[in-house]
């Protein structure tokens, strides 16, 4: 795996599929590249399919709280299906610097060999994606798994985002991983933005931590980063949805956007909504 990065090299080519003017500048000058609004990013046509989920998923106020500006360098773990990607990665190009990482492939274990060929071709299938998306060439979009992070990667970071993760971290053992690659990748006032699935108040974690539900207690996920060397800054109630009973036998993806039933008390589920979540700010702990 390859370091992945996006940078102003490519702001040219890239500003007409963004929408944003750009100032054409060196590549050694890019605290001086044009930074488009946050607003006009969210308002692309790119995101005509994702829009529908910003009324659960929050983005503007989301990476507010999170203290995100356009000249920060980004890490953001385990981009998915791309959503915060699409928003991200246009917003961080043209003056600051978006980068993906994602657990050890080769560390994972597999259902079958066609989830092994996911995992293990994530790199390029990212590329390929973030080019696509972006309008730039895929040479210039770079993505490492943690075991090949780069040095030159150490302590440059801003900001680390792991939106709704944190229950398959914790469940496949790779919570801590990630948080000292994280801590590696910070630079000392950086930060980790958490977005996560939250359990009801007084469960247990017998009920909810050690079951696959996707939703965590925020007492566990706040004694999973000071084991780490992080203590918690913020927390906010962003991304909140009291609608959400968050006791689903079928866990979170009982609700949108995986409908986990199909047309099964689709209505119900859809007039609730994305699941309630809990938004936590970590910083280095002294």
């Amino acid at each position: 795996m390859k370091f992945t990065i996006l940078t102003p090299l490519s702001l040219l080519a890239a500003s007409a599929s963004l929408g944003v003017m750009a100032v054409p500048v060196a590549a050694d000058d890019h605290a001086e590249a044009a930074a488009p609004a946050l607003e006009d990013v969210l308002a692309h046509e790119r995101r005509d399919d994702d829009r529908a989920r910003d009324q659960y998923r929050n983005p503007a106020e989301t990476l507010a709280f999170f203290g995100v500006e356009p000249t920060m360098t980004v890490a953001e773990f385990s981009p998915g299906g791309g959503w915060y990607t699409r928003v991200l990665a246009p917003y961080l190009a043209p003056a600051g610097t978006y980068i993906a990482f994602q657990t050890d492939s080769d560390a994972g274990t597999y259902r079958n060999r066609a989830q092994e060929a996911r995992a293990k071709g994530w790199t390029e299938q990212f590329k390929e994606s973030t080019a696509e998306m972006t309008g730039m060439s895929a040479d210039d979009v770079m993505a490492f798994e943690i075991d090949e992070m780069p040095e030159e990667a150490a302590g440059t970071v801003d900001r680390v985002v792991i939106f709704r993760s944190m229950h398959g971290l914790n469940i496949g053992n790779n919570a801590d991983t990630v948080l000292k690659a994280a801590r590696m990748m910070l630079k000392d006032d950086g930060m980790v933005g958490v977005v996560q699935h939250r359990a009801p108040e007084g469960a247990s974690y017998d009920d909810y931590g050690a079951r696959q539900r996707g939703y965590m207690r925020m007492e566990d996920v706040v004694a999973i980063f000071e084991a780490n060397g992080f203590e918690l800054a913020a927390e906010s109630e962003i991304n909140a949805n009291d609608k959400d009973p968050a006791n689903w036998e079928g866990g979170v993806w009982t609700l949108p956007p995986v409908l986990r039933y199909g047309d099964q008390d689709r209505a119900k589920y859809e007039a609730i909504g994305e699941s309630d979540r809990m938004t936590l700010l970590f910083k280095k702990a002294d």
